[in-house]
């Protein structure tokens, strides 16, 4: 069947949706989610910057999942595990960007047409006429496939048949290939070939009963058919497929869309890595508190908490910061410092100072002459106070206190 061919009419307000099928962007995002879950499941009890309020935390891990869509993200990840996980995901992330950008690219600049029949059986319903070449048995195949003779328009020659469809007398038109292959070969920028394709009984050679040319003529034939030779006819008369004399930049395609077929072992890999992570450190974590979800006796109770009780208790210590971690190892030594400034009832939790007083001279000579108590009054004896101030801070890293002393002599 030969139809002719319209611009594909893709070029809209939505059409940068159209390089990747809807499975494929469904996919995309709830991997975008899952990586952005699994971030910060590795990451919220050692990292800073994945700690804080509730909407704080969804936020952020909604932010790094899919900052990384344009490899925009920040956030310090400190997990090994978290690391891999990352690594795996922004290569599969930049292997779809990248082809999304290609066909996106593909589609606005490289101009696409489509058929404007789509099959037979759209014509029949539509009703729509079509042409056939005259005095060719093809009349009578159109009649058996279903079309009225009101409907069948006949035509001449190639030229003839071009005039028709300009003109618009005709949708479609049905021929032998090989006429069709001849009339693409000079208007393959306006037309082109759909299914369906039927066979016919063709041609044959008569020869007579017990004749010897039968066997050297068959051999030839398949020679021909078989062979190079037909391929070079074909070229001869047709030209070559790829090469259209009247436009270099038109392009036949029916959707050129990228599908998750295309993408599958890529999330599979990245799906995979993601659940294996997840598992080894659920696993070395609950072995590591592995106590909180052994079936102890409650000391205040006197009865064994229940098995929802103790995961309550592992989740409270998930949702605590692991001080063991580097990342927070200033953070262990000021809550050291607060217990030990606790102890010493100390407002500040992290510097604090001990004042002591004393006399620096207390000893002083009584004249004998001083006999009565006024005149001691009247004659009070200066005494010299010295005052020490020790101030004690946290040092540079975190790991110790360092303490100042002032000294100041006052006069009492």
């Amino acid at each position: 069947m030969l139809v002719p061919v319209k611009p594909n009419g893709s070029k809209n307000a939505w059409s940068f949706l159209k390089p990747l099928t809807w499975d494929l962007w469904v996919t995309t995002f709830l991997f975008f989610l899952f990586i952005g879950f699994v971030v910060w499941a590795l990451e919220h009890r050692i990292s800073k910057d994945f700690r804080g309020p509730p909407s704080h935390q969804v936020g952020t891990s909604l932010w790094f999942s899919f900052s990384t869509m344009v490899f925009a993200h920040r956030e310090n990840v400190v997990s090994n595990l978290a690391r891999t996980v990352v690594i795996i995901w922004c290569l599969v992330v930049l292997i779809i960007t990248q082809s999304y950008t290609a066909s996106f690219t593909s589609l606005l600049t490289v101009q696409r047409l489509q058929p404007t029949a789509a099959d037979m059986n759209e014509l029949l319903r539509k009703g729509d006429f079509v042409g056939y070449q005259d005095v060719s048995f093809v009349f009578g195949l159109l009649k058996r496939l279903g079309f009225r003779d009101d409907r069948l328009v006949p035509y001449k020659n190639s030229e003839h048949c071009n005039s028709l469809f300009n003109q618009g007398k005709i949708v479609a038109a049905f021929d032998e290939v090989p006429y069709i292959k001849l009339f693409l070969a000079k208007h393959c920028s306006k037309y082109m070939m759909t299914d369906p394709t039927y066979k016919a009984d063709g041609f044959g050679f008569v020869f007579p009963k017990g004749s010897p040319l039968v066997v050297d003529i068959s051999r030839a034939i398949l020679n021909v058919t078989e062979g190079d030779k037909m391929t070079k006819i074909e070229e001869a008369w047709f030209g070559k497929k790829d090469r259209c004399p009247e436009s270099t930049t038109s392009t036949v395609s029916s959707g050129g869309q990228l599908g998750l077929n295309s993408f599958w072992s890529l999330f599979m890999i990245a799906g995979v890595a993601a659940v294996l992570a997840l598992c080894i450190f659920t696993v070395q974590f609950v072995y590591e508190y592995r106590k909180l979800m052994s079936p102890q006796v409650d000391d205040d109770s006197q009865s064994k908490p229940s098995f929802w009780g103790r995961l309550l208790n592992l989740l409270k210590t998930f949702d605590n910061k692991d001080l063991e971690c580097h990342t927070f190892r200033g953070d262990r030594v000021g809550d050291q410092n607060e217990v030990r400034l606790a102890s010493l009832n100390v407002m500040s939790p992290s510097v604090y100072s001990v004042h002591t007083e004393f006399p620096v001279d207390s000893t002083q000579t009584l004249s004998p002459s001083m006999g009565s108590s006024s005149e001691l009054h009247d004659n009070t004896i200066a005494q010299e106070v010295a005052i020490i101030s020790i101030d004690l801070h946290p040092d540079s890293d975190g790991e110790g206190l360092v303490a100042t002393a002032n000294d100041e002599i006052t006069r009492h």
